[in-house]
């Protein structure tokens, strides 16, 4: 047999490892057979990749699991990041006296998500999109007396459920318009010179699971909430699973790209969660729910870009946003440090000379770029870049003993060409999805971006103001959304709260009283 056959197999080995360990989970060292499946199954993952991106391995000959890059490169993510949670977890569980259960829903909600990112059926992945819901219900509810974890876990549960039954409907229509439920044979078919209604409706359809799995507004409550979880969870969550809604665009992208009214959607539901969700942030004073929001806005930007036809970039922000806030929330504790310090060390804001030094230097740099490779369309995310540049460099001009601002501009231009390589890297190795560019919807962005940054400096520069006042307490209540998707969820389907929730809310009552 040759290598390449060889390897092939390593596809589904790397994928059931995950679950062999919740098969024998009664062993006592079960988190060292954890780490080590986990560990193995990401090695096996990346050889499979360097293997399929040097076109050195044989294709995988059962239909049901796909070797194309993009599975593979999401396989080895999931690993890497299941990897690095699990060691967290086993810290702070290994002496909890309830362990074995975190470890069986915690394995099982890893080997959902890696045989959806690797699955080539439509009812495989149906199925473990699904039981990634199932399981990651249990893990939300491993504190089942917190009740802003159990109104978590019971407000995702229903929008999951709002999610499959849009999956399962684009599905059937793709699969009695085609009459296959091989994904790759489906998306073979494009792009076409026209579509059917069931094609289009399809496609909508995923735009619209993607979202709700993206928690975009107004259906976002619980992902704020979810942090009441254990913070291994809300890793796993804001890490992984959450990216889900991404890839199931990318992996559509050849279907999605050719359906306007679903990227209009997107755009529109996932630009204004972008905006709103980045300007709430600034609102709040946790940091756990500071992340959170960061993830809505950053899944919303990734959205955007799908809905922009950068699907590269949109891959390139997924993989970046996953490694960063598994950081973030494993390194929570210490970020409550550094928020301490930075608050006693007052930072000035920039001058106005300040923003327009930087200002220059930031299109210095962009023409500079676009006379090297030249920019290309649409237009919108190099100026939310430019606006990224100028604010780092405004910020450093105004600093005392801190990096000089020539260190900081050579730091700006070593950024803008890791951005422009990694970018070119990523769609080198994607196959190419043609995508008709929109003026509108470059226009509509490139306006939400110019919003976001015209309401952040009115936050910054005339905070006192009355009717900036009244901005920050709408946003600091996130506009009230959810809310009302708190109210309309519990008349839909009740909540029993926890006793302990119940016994709290009485005594609270009685001191006003």
């Amino acid at each position: 047999m040759q290598l390449g056959n060889l390897w092939a197999y390593t596809l589904p080995i790397a994928v059931i490892l995950p679950f062999l360990v919740v098969m024998i989970d009664r062993f006592e060292s079960r988190w060292k057979l954890a780490q080590a499946a986990i560990g193995l199954s990401a090695t096996l993952a990346f050889i499979l990749w360097m293997l399929i991106v040097t076109h050195k391995v044989m294709p995988w000959p059962m239909s049901w699991l796909s070797q194309g890059v993009l599975n593979v490169s999401m396989l080895v993510l999931i690993s890497f990041i299941a990897f690095i949670v699990l060691c967290y977890a086993k810290t702070n569980f290994e002496a909890d006296a309830d362990n074995r259960r975190f470890l069986r829903w915690f394995m099982l909600t890893v080997f959902a998500v890696m045989v959806t990112v690797s699955t080539n059926h439509l009812i495989v992945f149906w199925l473990a999109w699904l039981g990634i819901s199932l399981s990651m219900h249990q893990l939300l509810m491993f504190y089942p007396d917190r009740y802003r974890a159990t109104l978590a876990a019971h407000k995702k549960f229903i929008f999951a459920r709002l999610a499959e039954l849009f999956l399962a409907a684009a599905f059937f229509l793709l699969y009695s318009h085609h009459q296959t439920l091989v994904i790759s044979d489906i998306l073979k078919a494009y792009p076409t010179s026209s579509l059917s209604w069931q094609e289009q409706l399809a496609a909508l359809l995923l735009a619209l699971a993607a979202l709700i799995k993206c928690a975009q507004l107004p259906l976002h409550g619980w992902l704020i909430q979810v942090v009441e979880s254990p913070t291994p969870v809300s890793a796993l969550m804001h890490a992984g699973v959450i990216n889900m809604g991404g890839f199931l665009l990318l992996l559509f992208a050849p279907l999605f790209s050719q359906v306007e009214i679903a990227q209009w959607v997107v755009l529109m539901v996932a630009g204004l969660t972008t905006i709103i969700a980045a300007l709430v942030m600034m609102t709040r004073i946790s940091i756990k729910v500071r992340l959170a929001w960061s993830t809505m806005a950053q899944m919303g930007l990734m959205l955007v870009e799908c809905g922009l036809g950068l699907y590269d970039l949109a891959f390139l922000h997924l993989i970046a946003h996953s490694c960063y806030k598994a950081y973030a929330f494993l390194n929570s504790g210490s970020a409550v440090d550094d928020a301490i310090q930075k608050h006693v060390v007052m930072i000035t804001k920039p001058k106005t000379s300040s923003w327009l030094i930087s200002i220059v230097f930031t299109l210095s740099l962009l023409t500079g770029l676009h006379l090297v490779v030249g920019l290309s369309l649409p237009l919108s995310p190099w100026l939310l870049i430019g606006f990224a540049m100028a604010f780092a460099l405004a910020t450093r001009l105004n600093r005392v003993n801190s990096l000089s601002f020539v260190k900081s501009l050579i730091h700006c231009a070593g950024f803008l060409a890791s951005y422009y390589l990694l970018k070119a890297g990523i769609g080198a190795l994607l196959p190419t999805i043609g995508h008709k560019y929109s003026a509108m919807a470059d226009l509509w962005i490139s306006t939400l971006f110019l919003a976001l940054l015209a309401l952040y400096l009115l936050l910054q520069y005339r905070p006192n103001q009355i009717y900036t006042r009244k901005l920050f307490i709408a946003l600091n209540a996130g506009f009230y959304l959810d809310e009302w998707a708190t109210r309309i969820t519990l008349k839909i389907w009740g909540i029993k709260l926890p006793k302990n929730a119940v016994q709290t809310r009485l005594s609270l009552l009685k001191v006003k009283k």
